[in-house]
């Protein structure tokens, strides 16, 4: 299951982290969010290779304003501690793999 982030100092001591990161970016009142949430906590539990986290866009704007969220669901791929990929929408499991992988 992909770790919710609580704080911006934790996502940020993440980041520092030698693992590639893929963050979704939701907020609870979001359908398609919802949708996506078990596709992407399924990818999270077969890939331990790869930090899963989740930011709430409510809770954290700060961190969702660093990144130009616009729109969710937003899933941004990290590579040491740089976004190195951006999608705007949901995804079926392959193409998160894909994506992320």
């Amino acid at each position: 299951m992909a770790h919710i982030i609580q704080n911006v100092e934790e996502f940020d001591a993440l980041l520092k982290s030698e693992k590639p990161v893929i963050v979704d970016f939701f907020a609870t009142w979001c359908g398609p969010c919802r949708m996506f949430a078990p596709t992407f906590d399924e990818f999270a539990g077969d890939h331990d290779e790869i930090a899963c986290v989740k930011i709430d866009v409510d809770q954290h704007g700060e961190i969702a304003r660093r990144y130009g969220i616009m729109s969710i669901p937003t899933i941004i791929l990290f590579k040491d501690g740089e976004p190195v990929k951006k999608n705007v929408g949901t995804l079926d499991l392959e193409e998160l793999e894909d994506f992320a992988l």
